[in-house]
């Protein structure tokens, strides 16, 4: 998905995080999209307390909502998109070909390397409800200017955490076990499925950095005291934790975020992670003249979202954080 907020996104210069165990609740911001789509949706991620997790920079929930979704070409470069489905489908095409349809239980994951392009449709030509994550997993030095690559993925590896309670392990490995999908850091994205009444431990690596994204059911999660976590609300755990309890008195689902701690400062503007302000410059400008870089979406003709202006000063890396904090 697109951003068109960027302009003035108050997280582009907001450096938090730590190397030690934290407990910060924050919430997600409605961002409106507006235009032909006619539909907002809650971001994550980044947020001025925390700019990254692990490789995860960014993370959108469009939904629930019933919308009309027309997202038109536009490009990405430095990330894989991750979009996992809670309700409905979306078309996506891109410019390797891929014409999929996104559906619940379906990993779709595409890589951009140095330049790909792609579009994302509701499916059919009236309203329909949609829920969805979308998020960004930021590329290493060894990846970013390499090709571009998509992926679909229907075999996901599911873990019995106990009382009834499992994992769906989306990208990464979680609880002994390793998603098929082809990532470049170490990292996890889990959904974890909890009954009513059940009290669960998730392990947890304790040389990563972790989060979790309440999805429904308003879990508790027991940290140094128990913490509710609402719907579109992110707990950051730091680093150095080996598990977690969560508790549920309804059913409840929580998405699991975690990894390494990103290798890089990045700079991040628009749909792009890049390293330096010249990188993004060329970047845009490359989309705005329709250099080769990018590519044409399979299915498209001349439609396309055009690039916001860049800001009228030079965009900065979002340095992690050299101090512990709790």
């Amino acid at each position: 998905m697109t951003r068109l907020d960027a302009p003035g996104d108050p997280a582009r210069e907001a450096p938090v995080g730590g190397d030690a165990p934290r407990s910060l609740l924050l919430e997600a911001r409605e961002v409106p999209l507006g235009g032909v789509r006619g539909m907002s949706v809650h971001r994550s991620l980044p947020q001025r307390e925390l700019p990254m997790v692990g490789a995860w920079c960014f993370l959108d929930r469009f939904g629930p909502q019933r919308t009309r979704m027309r997202v038109e070409p536009h490009p990405h470069i430095g990330l894989q998109t991750v979009t996992w489905p809670f309700v409905g489908e979306v078309r996506h095409r891109d410019t390797i070909g891929s014409d999929v349809v996104v559906r619940r239980g379906v990993l779709n994951i595409m890589t951009s390397g140095a330049g790909i392009a792609h579009s994302e449709y509701s499916v059919g030509d009236d309203p329909v409800p949609l829920d969805a994550l979308q998020l960004w997993v930021a590329l290493p030095e060894s990846r970013r200017h390499g090709a571009r690559d998509f992926e679909r993925i229907e075999d996901l590896p599911v873990v019995d955490l106990g009382g009834g309670a499992t994992a769906h392990v989306v990208v990464g490995s979680f609880a002994d076990a390793t998603s098929p999908a082809r990532m470049y850091t170490p990292i996890v994205g889990a959904e974890v499925v909890l009954p009513a009444g059940t009290r669960t431990r998730l392990p947890l690596n304790p040389h990563w950095e972790y989060a979790i994204v309440g999805i429904s059911g308003d879990p508790v999660v027991h940290v140094d005291e128990p913490m509710a976590l609402p719907d579109l609300g992110l707990l950051y755990l730091g680093i150095r934790r080996d598990s977690i309890e969560v508790t549920a008195t309804v059913d409840a689902t929580v998405f699991v975020l975690g990894g390494e701690p990103f290798e890089d400062d990045i700079v991040m503007w628009w749909n792009f992670v890049g390293r330096s302000h010249d990188e993004i410059v060329e970047a845009r400008e490359a989309w705005e003249v329709g250099t080769d870089r990018f590519g044409h979406v399979v299915g498209h003709g001349d439609e396309r979202i055009p690039a916001p202006p860049l800001p009228g000063v030079r965009l900065t890396p979002r340095r992690r954080p050299a101090s512990p904090g709790r």
